[in-house]
């Protein structure tokens, strides 16, 4: 992973630099942050160290302008001179720690073990949409209350696109907020396994591996000495579709707790909340108001049998707002999956020609996967042949760009670790 290092002090930057050697970390230092930024632009870091005075420019103002480059950066501002407003200031930015100068260096080097795990596998948004308004989320959601109190794996069983992980990000949070959370697609796994690195990232966080019906079977018996040898500093979880039938196992190590998950049918009372808050989780991407349902939409809604579950109300919405700019959602014209809506990307942050294609060829990327995800029904097996990729090649891009790997439920907008 790739770290930015910016210190005006010769000596002290030196330093760090030492004490890094050696590491597994991929180091640029800098003493202007001015140069952090160009940095930043050419080619973005996993986690930025800053000291709080430079030559020019704050910590605090390089903080700004570098998360706005990149909203996921994780973040540490060193100060010998720090004032407590400034560390809030720094927290509210989005800094994660704050190291008083002088400081140890083993404490400076298992901080940034655990930043990490948090850039390669970033807990959930808390504050996450959950809708459970109906009798079956409300069950669902007192079952998800008790499995927090346990560290058995879980099993979440359901339709496809009924929200099984966003069920597993829910209990992730529930049980350990501020700890690693990845999900792994099922299908991407080979007969060696889950990777030795994965398992390390996720120490005292959660993996969900998502699409278990698509796991080779060969696959099935190094799955299960994974999860034996990687102990109880691993919570396992994972998604499997309704009726379909898991090896002898994996349902010994997964069955012993299994929850189901309603599809959208069975939870109406759900169902304008939860369009609601996909709205405005959508809106906030592009700097728009969310738009109000009138009575003929929600009619609409609450009429259609939902055969995709979560997943087709989801792109029924990003179709609206992709082709409306009104404050009022009057009508669905099109209710079905198919029609071409036109490719709507952000514009990126200011900077050189080249840094601003580069960014808005990686949006242009995140929408086109999610879209042959979506024409796919979610099974990624068939999205990979579409786009004539290999499995384990496309569930490494969907990583990469954050999208996760499982049917959502009503996920935030795929969050990217740089």
């Amino acid at each position: 992973m790739d770290l930015l290092l910016v210190e005006d002090k010769d000596s002290f930057r030196r330093l760090l630099m030492q004490a890094l050697e050696g590491s597994a970390w991929s180091v640029r230092a800098v003493a202007d942050p001015q140069e952090a930024l160009r940095a930043l632009e050419a080619a973005p870091a996993h986690v930025l160290v800053t000291d709080l005075r430079l030559p020019g420019m704050s910590g605090l103002e390089l903080i700004r302008r570098a998360r706005r480059l990149h909203p996921t950066l994780r973040v540490v501002l060193m100060s010998a001179f720090g004032e407590p407003r400034d560390i809030v200031e720094a927290m509210r930015l989005g800094a994660d720690d704050f190291l008083p100068k002088p400081f140890d260096l083993d404490a400076f080097l298992a901080l940034l073990d655990r930043l990490w795990a948090l850039a390669g596998a970033p807990p959930p948004d808390p504050a996450e949409p959950w809708i459970a308004h109906s009798a079956p989320m409300r069950a669902l959601d007192e079952a998800l209350g008790r499995a927090a109190g346990t560290d058995l794996p879980v099993l979440f069983r359901g339709e496809r696109g009924a929200g099984k992980g966003r069920c597993a990000r829910r209990l992730h949070t529930l049980r350990h907020p501020g700890a690693p959370y990845l999900s792994v697609a099922a299908a991407t796994l080979g007969a060696e396994g889950p990777d030795p690195a994965t398992l390390r990232l996720v120490q005292g966080g959660s993996l969900y591996l998502a699409g278990l019906e698509h796991l080779a079977p060969e696959a099935a018996a190094p799955l299960a000495r994974a999860m034996d040898a990687a102990g109880p500093e691993v919570h396992w979880m994972a998604g499997l579709e309704a009726g379909a039938v898991l090896a002898p196992g994996l349902a010994q190590r997964l069955g012993a707790l299994e929850l189901n998950v309603p599809p959208l049918r069975e939870r109406r009372e759900d169902l304008l909340a939860l369009a609601r808050a996909l709205l405005e989780v959508d809106v906030r991407r592009v700097g728009r108001t969310t738009p109000w349902l009138e009575r003929a939409a929600e009619r609409q809604l609450l009429e259609q049998p939902w055969p995709g579950n979560v997943r087709d109300l989801q792109a029924l919405l990003a179709r609206s707002l992709a082709h409306g700019e009104g404050a009022v959602i009057r009508a669905f014209p099109d209710l079905g999956v198919g029609g071409l809506e036109p490719m709507s990307l952000p514009w990126p942050a200011p900077g050189s020609l080249e840094a601003m294609m580069r960014m808005a060829a990686r949006a242009a990327e995140g929408q086109l996967l999610q879209r042959a995800l979506s024409l796919a029904g979610g099974d990624l097996p068939r999205a990979a042949e579409g786009l004539g990729l290999s499995v384990r090649s496309l569930g490494q891009r969907l990583r990469d760009q954050g999208i996760p790997l499982e049917d959502d439920g009503g996920s935030p907008l795929p969050r990217k670790t740089p």
